[in-house]
């Protein structure tokens, strides 16, 4: 898709462009010529604006974080006087949604797959400044709910276990579609999937703070 659009800077115009071609190909396959002709601009701009296309790379990937964040904002889970469970529920429902979106938001899920699938060194700066300190969010949500004597190797195995039922979704969605399309067939079907997620993600971290305190006494 041609972006023609003289007003818009030409190091947006390099942005929407990449995510484009990063996301259909890939950063080893995507080609800067490729990227400038989508943007409609000489084909050293990327250089001009960004240095690399290795540098453009990583700055797309932390604008795709940036419009997931500005498109599904985190302000509701953010307030920590609300009940954990109700945290809980918030960040899931979020997640989720966000994972399932279908609109111009899922360029930017597809290329954070392909870059978790195929890592470049661009990973290491997402990691630090987009994924841990989700990590560390939804960790700081659970402790209350597993309880405080959980160690950190469990604590670790609940966080994947909460990531895991979610992206399971967003990555089988293929197969989810021809198994069970009923699922995940619109809007509302998706909110009661993260509603289910987070009722029996509770469960099980109630049951684990349980067993911890048993083990202990």
């Amino acid at each position: 898709m041609k972006h023609s659009n003289a007003i818009e800077p030409v190091s947006d115009r390099l942005l929407h462009a990449a995510v484009e071609v990063f996301a259909e190909y890939g950063f080893r396959d995507a080609t800067v010529r490729d990227i400038c002709s989508r943007a409609n601009v000489n084909v050293a701009s990327v250089n001009y604006y960004f240095r690399s296309k290795e540098s453009l790379y990583t700055q797309v990937l932390a604008f795709s974080f940036r419009e997931a964040n500005r498109l599904y904002p985190q302000d509701a889970f953010l307030e920590k006087n609300i009940p954990s469970e109700q945290r809980l529920t918030l960040f899931i429902r979020n997640f989720l949604n966000k994972l399932m979106d279908d609109s111009h938001l899922g360029l930017h899920s597809k290329l954070i797959t392909r870059e978790i699938a195929d890592p470049t060194k661009a990973l290491d700066d997402i990691l630090k400044v987009e994924i841990v300190p989700q990590i560390n969010l939804l960790e700081e949500i659970i402790q209350p709910i597993i309880g405080i004597k959980a160690d950190k190797l469990t604590i670790q195995r609940c966080l994947l276990g909460i990531y895991g039922q979610c992206l399971m979704f967003k990555h089988s969605r293929s197969i989810i579609d021809r198994l069970y399309p009923e699922l995940i067939a619109d809007h509302s079907a998706i909110e009661t999937c993260a509603e289910h997620i987070a009722q029996f993600s509770i469960a099980a971290l109630t049951q684990i703070a349980h067993q911890q305190e048993k083990s202990t006494s």
